[in-house]
């Protein structure tokens, strides 16, 4: 264990302190910082171990492979000169934002075990107390000697890397350090060249000159995996500008994408693929030791890398598991047998789980002002608790180990973040299905797509246009009329699946969205340019769970929510649209048609359905009022 409540660590005064004592033959470090940042400020910054490691200069480390370790442990190795160091890592433990430390026992070099805590505590004026404190057992007299030496060093490069640290924190920064980049060759004036081309395209010039210079001088960590939503936070851009900018630079070639496979559990990238056909909808994870289906809502990320013939980037591990790589979750404790452990984390109100990597199941809790100040968390053979407790934002938590065996106690937010550009939101996005039409999956494969809106259309009476003015100028009409759904769908995020003869099949994100997008269709088409013949448009709107697939070498989707929203198409009567019960009672539908209930007005009737046993469904035909 490498803290405890009540049983703190000796400390060392002053403004500059290092001290080492023997101690059972372990030598003991401790250095302190006082820093402006507050500890909630600091921790991304701080306890993202594998920058730190890099930001002061330690070697980059390599996974042994092997026999499987249990409870997260990992053998990891790095060479130094003259020297192949290599260790078991326990797993690091952690309270969210107060303290964070790992133990690493070596099996080869001068060193038998070191333990490493560092501590954040609140200043009175708002700013942090570090604390980074070490305990070392040298093999040999090579470690007993060279430590002190390797100490001094140390003291140095974290302090300036700390302050860094804080300077970024006061000004809410991303940590990129600052790179000359080691460009291919005629990288550079490529990126130029591209660069005035995205401009030439009426992309705003700012933010293609930002995207440039993130190219030309970040860091190769940052490079390795860029999150377009993370930059537009951080640069003051709309997510989706940002996005629709990487995705062009992507095909313009500054930038490569990739579709990364998240694990639900530790939420870690464990796959990394070029193209959406290579990904497979069942994925192992060695870290947590679970196999897990994959879908497009959570499991699957687009990130962003640059075109290696812009410039050639190198991803090297330094740290695999400090608290940063998985920060969804607060507090990580191992736990030995029949033990407990206090621990005192800052919540967000939400939702949490308390688990274990070895038991079924979790404890789940709410995080509210009105929750309990203290609680006890069990992992028991016998399983946990089946009552959602309820806790407050600074609980104190005793986290406890009734079984007999280790315990690794993860305690996590149950949410996913909002920052990531998943799958299921990329692909339905008309864009990425211009730029990229050849992206689908493996033939055969399925993958959920969680819930999507389907939106189906149809022109009515378009059999009597064909008739009436003959064949090319009907097909003329109709193409016009794709453009302006097109137009339409693209304004509110959509995207056009595919046409089947005067048909549409489209897909949302949200219920709303597609809404407006087809009562703009509707307007735009009813009521065109002078000498452009009207049209009226069927349609029909539906939202639930998805499937997506591959079908005739595109992306398409299939399941009960697309076989309804097709079915509920034929009910239109053309200038109204169809919609479901749970397209209908979305709170953002109702919150819209209170706001427009001088103009649209909603009837509701029962309708059987074909393919669907004779079931009765409650539809509602939205239409315009009249005068």
């Amino acid at each position: 264990m490498l803290y405890n409540e009540g049983k703190q660590s000796a400390l060392v005064t002053g403004t500059r302190a290092a001290k080492e004592k023997a101690m059972s033959g372990e030598l003991y470090s401790c250095w302190q910082w006082q820093l402006k940042s507050p500890p909630q400020a600091l921790w991304p910054y701080v306890a993202n171990t594998d920058r730190f490691n890099r930001d002061t200069a330690l070697p980059a480390i390599r996974q042994v492979t092997g026999d499987r370790l249990s409870n997260a442990r990992r053998r990891l190795k790095f060479r130094l000169p003259l020297l192949n160091i290599v260790w078991e890592e326990e797993p690091f433990e952690w309270s969210y934002p107060t303290q964070f430390g790992v133990v690493r026992n070596y099996l080869r070099g001068p060193l038998r075990q070191m333990r490493t805590l560092t501590r954040l505590e609140s200043l009175p004026d708002g700013g942090t107390h570090l604390i980074y404190e070490t305990w070392v057992q040298p093999r040999n007299i090579f470690g007993r000697l060279g430590w002190p030496l390797i100490a001094l060093v140390s003291e140095q490069r974290f302090g300036k890397v700390f302050a860094d640290y804080d300077d970024m924190a006061l000004s809410s920064q991303m940590p990129i350090k600052q790179q000359s980049g080691h460009f291919a060759p005629g990288g550079r004036a490529r990126l130029e060249l591209i660069g005035q081309k995205l401009v030439a395209q009426q992309i705003n010039e700012m933010l293609v000159k930002q995207l440039m210079t993130l190219v030309e001088t970040a860091d190769d960590m940052t490079l390795s995996r860029l999150r377009p939503y993370a930059f537009a936070d951080q640069w003051g851009i709309p997510r989706r500008e940002v996005l629709s900018l990487f995705l062009l630079a992507t095909r313009e070639g500054i930038l490569t994408l990739r579709w990364d496979v998240l694990c639900p559990f530790c939420r870690g990238a464990q796959q990394s693929h070029e193209h959406l056909a290579e990904i497979e909808s069942s994925v192992h994870c060695a870290s947590c030791q679970i196999d897990f289906r994959v879908n497009f809502n959570q499991s699957v990320e687009l990130t962003f890398a640059p075109n290696e013939n812009i410039r050639p980037v190198e991803r090297l591990e330094y740290c695999i598991a400090g608290p940063e790589v998985t920060p969804h979750i607060v507090s990580q404790q191992l736990l030995p047998p029949n033990s407990s452990r206090l621990v005192s984390p800052i919540l967000e109100n939400g939702r949490y789980r308390c688990r274990t990597l070895s038991l079924p199941g979790g404890q789940y809790l709410q995080v509210t002002a009105s929750g309990l100040a203290e609680a006890a968390l069990s992992a028991d053979e016998e399983g946990w608790l089946a009552e959602e407790l309820q806790l407050a934002p600074t609980p104190k938590l005793r986290l406890e180990n009734r079984t007999s065996e280790e315990q690794l106690m993860i305690f996590e937010r149950v949410a996913w973040g909002d920052d990531a550009a998943t799958a299921a939101e990329v692909t339905t996005l008309q864009q990425f299905r211009d730029l990229f039409a050849d992206e689908a999956l493996r033939p055969g494969e399925q993958i959920s797509v969680g819930s999507l809106t389907i939106l189906f259309t149809d022109l009515r009476d378009s059999t009597r246009m064909y008739r009436e003015i003959g064949d090319a100028p009907a097909f003329g009409l109709v193409m016009n009329h794709f453009d302006v759904l097109r137009e339409a769908i693209t304004a509110e995020n959509g995207a056009i699946v595919k046409t089947i003869g005067d048909a549409v099949m489209a897909v949302f994100q949200r219920p709303i969205s597609a809404l407006r997008a087809i009562l703009a269709a509707q307007d735009a088409l009813a009521t065109p340019p002078p000498g452009r013949r009207p049209f009226h448009l069927k349609a029909a709107l539906h939202y639930g769970p998805t499937i997506a697939v591959n079908l005739n070498e595109r992306l398409d989707y299939f399941g009960t929510t697309v076989n309804m929203a097709s079915r509920l198409e034929k009910f239109s009567q053309g200038g109204d649209v169809i919609l479901s019960e749970a397209v209908y009672l979305d709170p953002e539908v109702q919150e819209f048609l209170v706001f427009q209930a001088e103009r649209l007005l909603a009837d509701s009737f029962m309708e059987e359905l074909k393919g669907f046993d004779n079931e009765c469904f409650t539809l509602w035909r939205l239409g315009r009022r009249q005068g």
